[in-house]
């Protein structure tokens, strides 16, 4: 299962890091409606889209964590 984590939204593409630092631009059609920046999303074997939730709340709470300790 392939893992991409939604960096921006550039027109109708979601730009998108893979698990080795590449950017990819996925079709905005292609993933879930509700998916936002910083989410995590997986590939199947078919080749759809679903948010992994779980990773994406790790990675919103890692990103708080530097925020918040920047400004202590």
């Amino acid at each position: 299962m392939k893992k991409y984590i939604v960096d921006r939204f550039e027109g109708i593409y979601a730009v998108c890091e893979d698990e080795d630092k590449i950017f990819v631009n996925i079709e905005r059609h292609l993933i879930p409606i509700d998916t936002k920046e910083g989410d995590c999303l997986l590939m199947n074997e078919n080749g759809e889209l679903t948010i992994d939730m779980e990773t994406s709340d790790e990675i919103r709470q890692r990103i708080r964590s530097k925020l918040d300790s920047l400004f202590e």
